[in-house]
């Protein structure tokens, strides 16, 4: 079996499929990949059992066909440092034994069979199966929107995923750690079905990683699987089982304390005041009246407090409230508007974060718990 590939070319497949490999593998042979040559086309696929991913690229000069498994970790850290020019791969067909050439140096190893590379457990072929077509930057922009969202907690294994829950004429990205919880909403996107899955962490990962230069994808959704399939890649992953919760019951359907704040000035104001408050609990004070909002971290332990004033629009009653300060820097991070507005209600009621402005056919909505505030009394 032999084959001439250019160099960067299969740098660019193989560091794309490795994303899939985990650091430690129960399996040795899945810190391969799995190099499959038919006619002129090489597919490379990586592997750790609750998800695949296969690349595939053109090569020249082919003769046989044929799968055999190479180290991946060797691999791709030869193809990094190699410069741009044609590479030729020969393998023997009966000892394994593989050659590596190009115009300056020639490098030896032996592959492994590719049969003894493990197969992902087969789909039921009666499971109702829904299939759709859409963007690329239409499904990265529903991950980057809720990534942050996503759960740690072993316990509750369906929320370390991001629902996707799909009707006829939108896709609603939902993801949710308990203490926030973030809707996308994109209706640019027309599925013609209904149904729903929760997508693991480490897939949405992958999606944002290697798909990001693809035009579209095609979503084949199985009983246990879901399939994306590209020009250029096809990857398959595992199913989070479960029900995630009913997220539309967690929205306040009225918070009347509104409050408008200029992003940027907002994020350096937090960030400033948290350098003197606690590093344990993140807690940041919200003191909110007329056309301002004061803000307040303080840790004891050490006798050190920051305060500072921001300038906003504010409508309702003056409240005094809690959150912690990281996850509102994530929120506020990831809206992208100029001004953010923020629907509050009381000290123990959820926060609703919102762009001041949403983009054409979507919606965006962040809801965020309050923390107890033990003593206001000198707020």
């Amino acid at each position: 079996m032999k084959f001439s590939a250019q160099s960067k070319s299969l740098y660019s497949c193989v560091s794309a499929v490795s994303k899939v490999i985990n650091s430690k593998n129960a399996l040795t042979v899945l810190n391969n990949f799995l190099f499959t040559l038919s006619g002129n086309e090489l597919t490379i696929k990586a592997s750790d059992m609750e998800h695949s991913l296969v690349g595939r690229i053109d090569v020249t000069d082919a003769e046989g066909e044929g799968s055999f498994c190479l180290d991946a970790h060797r691999i791709v850290d030869l193809l990094k440092e190699m410069p741009a020019q044609g590479m030729t791969f020969e393998v023997n067909d009966e000892n394994l034994e593989t050659v590596i050439t190009y115009p300056n140096g020639r490098y030896d190893t032996v592959a492994i069979a590719g049969n003894e590379y493990p197969r992902m457990e087969t789909e039921d072929p009666e499971a109702v199966n829904e299939t759709f077509v859409v963007s690329t930057n239409q499904v990265l922009r529903g991950i980057e929107n809720t990534i942050f969202a996503v759960g740690t907690d072993d316990l509750r294994p369906q929320m370390m995923g991001i629902l996707w829950d799909i009707k006829p004429d939108r896709i609603v990205f939902v993801a949710t750690d308990t203490r926030k919880l973030v809707k996308y909403t994109d209706s640019a996107i027309k599925p013609e079905c209904e149904c729903s899955f929760i997508l693991p962490l480490k897939a949405a990962n992958v999606l944002k990683n290697v798909f990001a230069k693809e035009t579209t994808v095609n979503v084949r959704l199985s009983h246990k699987s879901v399939t994306f399939t590209s020009a250029n890649f096809v990857f398959n992953c595992r199913l989070i089982k479960g029900m995630f919760p009913d997220y539309n019951r967690v929205i306040p359907p009225s918070n009347p304390n509104i409050v408008t704040l200029d992003r940027q000035n907002f994020i350096n104001a937090i960030r400033r005041v948290t350098v003197f408050g606690n590093d344990g609990n993140g807690l940041v004070i919200f003191k909110l009246s007329e056309d301002q909002l004061q803000l307040r971290a303080s840790d004891t332990s050490y006798g050190t407090s920051g305060r500072e004033t921001v300038s906003c629009s504010y409508t309702g009653t003056p409240l005094t409230i809690g959150f912690s300060a990281p996850y509102i820097l994530e929120i506020f991070n990831t809206i992208s508007t100029t001004d953010v507005i923020m629907k509050l209600a009381d000290q123990s009621r959820p926060a609703v974060c919102v762009p001041d402005e949403n983009e054409p056919d979507t919606e965006l909505l962040i809801i965020l718990m309050p923390m107890n505030i033990v003593d206001t009394a000198n707020i």
